[in-house]
């Protein structure tokens, strides 16, 4: 009876993982999220790169670049903001919402941003 009690637990584990993973934000590389940012937009996705710009205490945010190494020049790059900040050269994760062309006022107007990120260090 011990096996079956163990298989029947580590199904509702498995089960329970697979919510977990259902929940959680999509994980993609920077051109991944410059491919598919018009499927992606509104939804939360998720970001492991190196911190290459920091723009801090612009319009209440900070702005933070961060680059995995895929793409090229201008798909190489993301820009999230966030409450968080990073320093550059810090590998960092970041989670957010992807925003499409987001007009700020004075010609701050960005076609992709992470916004209302989370930036952890790895």
């Amino acid at each position: 009876m011990k096996k079956v009690y163990v298989l029947i637990f580590a199904g509702v584990l498995a089960l329970g993982a697979g919510l977990a993973s259902a929940a959680d934000p999509a994980v993609r590389t920077v051109v991944a999220v410059h491919q598919e940012m018009a499927a992606l937009s509104g939804s939360q996705v998720q970001v492991s790169g190196k911190v290459v710009k920091v723009n801090n205490g612009i319009m209440g945010r900070n702005f933070v670049h961060v680059r995995d190494g895929s793409g090229e020049q201008g798909t190489n790059n993301l820009i999230a903001t966030s409450k968080d900040t990073a320093a550059v050269g810090d590998e960092v994760v970041v989670t957010g919402r992807v925003q499409l062309d987001r007009d700020f006022g004075s010609g701050y107007v960005y076609p992709l941003l992470i916004e209302d990120a989370t930036i952890a260090k790895k």
